[in-house]
């Protein structure tokens, strides 16, 4: 898993490290030309038939392959029960569904899909279009993998590729050859305790500190394709690094490699010159202005800049003493609104409380009274709720033991804890495991049987070996000689042709001789009832079998299982956590309703003592009422004019920081604006206007024809009539260590 984040990671980089280097490339190709809409061009889900393929390419260090493995996927648009496919794969499978296929007499596998997609799978046999080469030099002397690894000095990685993809065009009345304009993408890391100095052509280098990402472009055989001198433009066909190693050793490469990229340009839009000279001499002019227009623009943001910050301080200190003001007329008229509400409840109140306190002596003694009943039926509610809660729980299929208010928060805690990620995938992973190896080991016997049959063949090499020697010394020896003496005689000429070839005719007679034959079988039949070898069978059984938990442990099915008991056991978690805050609520009403019923008898007391006062208090009522009704009203008005004050300077200061953001984003974009658009036109428009119309006529027509080449070429492993396609290839070499 750690080698597949590791390549991913290099492919990611690739695409990030590069994605603002390929402007001065295209720009020459592109500016001008019309690229194909959605509609010219059937889509992957358009097409009634549609192969997406991906070439892996397994290469030693220097490039050299040693496995092509292509991975196709044919996505059945129209739900056909069945796909015809000529893909030209060795060992070809099926890596997802059931479906089986049949060959027909046009040699075509015809799938069974149902109406399913067709994952497939299969070893390339047929030459690729792009061939890789990695050529290592250390010191200027070219080495081979094996010799640089671990050495220090000047070294030199060149990857060059050569592109055999190609179709004879007739190009101004000239058959020519043009070239699959294949897009290469190259990346690799470079540790920078070993490396330093790097330094790159055709691509880019990115350092976090600990590693360095190289990578690099090339587009080999384009440069033919549009038939531009280099002194023009210089499209680049290797990629090259230089730097200083102590200690010289490569992780994976990774190449990508697709013609996509032309598929987009519209070969039928490509006409004349005229069209491209036009639109050269406008795009000139434009990036002109807009250069000095991003100057002027950066100049203008930095002086409006400049001055926010005073306008900042001024409204920050204008909102901070509306605020106050604010909040102190809020407390007044709230003071004074709640003295009115106060004073005419009462006022009117004051009777009905006097007569009220008797009444409420009254109650609360009734309620003392019935305390114990109430207390008692909430506990018993509690409980209730506590063994509602486990039934629950049991029934989930969890061991819970009986619940009570006192140990249901350390239970349900507990199993919240044996629920954790950890735990849960510990024990999926062990049980799927258990499984897995289950229905390996019902193969074992198939196993031992393919080891057995592979260390057989290696034991009798090794008997055979042992017998010619024995029957070379007995025929050399019925001549009087040793085979050494033999071989000095042959060797100082004492032996003629026609000897040798009768002495070596009598070995080979003797070798395939009955007798012999069946003694090399019984001997490798008693080799291989020997300890030594019956205990190899054994390791290497146990060593595949191994390998195959493991393969099958990776595979999806197995990591859904785990993935799905992971997502079983948070929501598990989430309503367990959620059962005790329920829990944990009621307990607290719980424990209230007791502090409550203690305060009931208190408050009887309190209630006869309350009556005495009302009276007092009915007769000032009334005078208080009229005065609070007065400053209310005035109050009232003071508060509404500050929130209105406060609300707008509040405005105000919310818009400062996002004016201020705002001009210091503009000053920026401007900023960035100014020197891309320097830069673009340096490294890119400069370029086109500056190409004469000889250049811009051969561009137009060898573009069409690279376009047209570059559509043609959809898949490796090859396409029926009824498919459209794509394809891109992956190639990955070997570490040097």
């Amino acid at each position: 898993m750690k080698r597949l984040i590791k390549l991913m990671s290099i492919i990611l980089c690739l695409t990030i490290a590069l994605s603002t280097s390929l402007m001065g490339v295209f720009a020459l190709s592109l500016n001008g030309i019309s690229l194909k809409s959605d509609d010219d061009k059937a889509t992957a889900d358009e097409a009634a038939l549609f192969k997406e393929e991906t070439v892996y390419v397994m290469a030693n260090a220097d490039g050299t392959v040693d496995k092509i493995i292509v991975s196709d996927w044919i996505k059945n648009n129209n739900k056909a029960d069945v796909i015809k496919d000529v893909a030209t794969l060795g060992d070809i499978e099926n890596v997802k569904t059931d479906a089986s296929f049949t060959m027909n007499s046009d040699n075509m596998r015809v799938w069974q899909t149902n109406g399913e997609d067709l994952y497939t799978r299969g070893e390339g046999t047929t030459p690729l279009p792009v061939d890789l080469s990695l050529t290592y030099s250390l010191d200027g002397k070219v080495v081979t993998p094996n010799e640089i690894a671990g050495k220090s000095g000047d070294v030199t990685i060149r990857f060059d590729y050569t592109n055999n993809q190609y179709e004879n065009v007739e190009i101004d009345g000239k058959k020519e050859r043009v070239y699959v304009p294949f897009f290469m993408l190259s990346g690799l890391y470079l540790d920078s305790a070993d490396f330093s100095d790097v330094h790159v052509t055709n691509g880019k280098v990115v350092s976090d500190g600990d590693r360095i990402i190289v990578a690099g472009i090339a587009f080999p055989g384009l440069q033919h394709d549009l038939g531009l001198s280099r002194d023009t433009v210089d499209i680049p066909d290797y990629f090259e690094i230089t730097a200083h190693t102590d200690n010289f050793k490569l992780g994976t490469t990774v190449t990508i490699a697709a013609n996509g990229l032309f598929n987009k340009i519209d070969a039928d839009k490509i006409d004349s010159v005229k069209d491209l000279n036009d639109s050269l001499g406008k795009l000139d002019s434009a990036m002109s202005a807009l250069i000095d227009g991003s100057s002027q623009l950066y100049s203008g943001l930095n002086t409006l800049l400049d001055s926010s910050g005073t306008l900042t301080s001024g409204v920050d200190t204008l909102y901070t003493g509306s605020q106050q003001l604010t909040d102190g007329a809020e407390q007044v008229n709230s003071g004074a609104g709640a003295l009115e509400d106060g004073t005419a409840t009462l006022s009117a109140g004051s009777i009905t409380l006097d007569n009220g306190a008797l009444d409420l002596y009254s109650g609360l003694n009734t309620l003392d009274l019935n305390s114990s009943k109430l207390t008692d039926g909430s506990n018993a509610t509690f409980s209730a709720l506590l063994s509602t809660a486990r039934t629950s729980l049991q029934n989930a299929g969890l061991n819970v033991p009986e619940l009570t208010k006192d140990n249901y928060a350390n239970v349900l805690d507990q199993l919240v804890g044996n629920l954790s990620d950890d735990k849960v995938k510990a024990q999926a992973t062990a049980a799927a495991k258990e499984k897995v190896t289950a229905s390996v080991e019902a193969n074992r016997d198939a196993v031992t049987a393919a080891v057995t049959a592979a260390v057989r063949e290696n034991v009798e090499a090794q008997v055979t070996a042992g017998v010619h020697d024995q029957v070379t010394a007995a025929v050399i020896g019925s001549m009087g000689y040793s085979v050494d003496e033999y071989n000095a005689a042959v060797a100082a000429g004492m032996v003629d042709e026609a000897t040798q070839e009768q002495v070596a005719g009598a070995i080979e007679a003797q070798m395939n001789s009955d007798s012999t034959q069946n003694t090399i079988a019984t001997l490798t039949d008693q080799n291989m009832q020997s300890d030594s070898v019956q205990a190899t069978i054994a390791s290497n059984v146990d060593a595949k079998i191994a390998a195959l938990i493991e393969e099958n442990m990776q595979g999806e099915e197995v990591q859904k299982a785990i993935s799905d008991a992971l997502a079983s056991a948070k929501a598990g978690r989430e309503k367990i956590l959620a059962l005790k805050a329920q829990l944990d609520s009621y307990g607290t009403f719980n424990s209230g309703l007791k502090d409550y019923t203690n305060g009931v008898g208190a408050a009887s007391n309190g209630a006869s003592q309350l009556h005495s006062g009302t009276t007092t208090l009915r007769n000032g009522a009334a005078d208080l009422n009229t005065g609070a009704s007065r400053l209310h009203s005035g109050t009232q008005s003071l508060s509404e004019g500050a929130t209105q004050l406060t609300n707008g300077i509040l405005t105000l200061k919310n818009g400062v920081p996002a004016l201020t953001e705002g001009v210091t984003l503009l000053r920026d974009g401007a900023m960035t604006l100014n020197e891309g658009l320097k830069t673009f036109n340096t490294e890119g428009i400069s370029k086109i206007t500056s190409l004469k119309d000889s250049d811009l006529g051969k561009i137009a027509t060898r573009l069409k024809a690279t376009a047209d080449v570059a559509e043609h070429y959809k898949s490796y492993s090859g396409l029926t009539d009824e498919m459209d396609g794509e394809v891109k290839f992956i190639y990955k070499t070997e570490e040097i260590n």
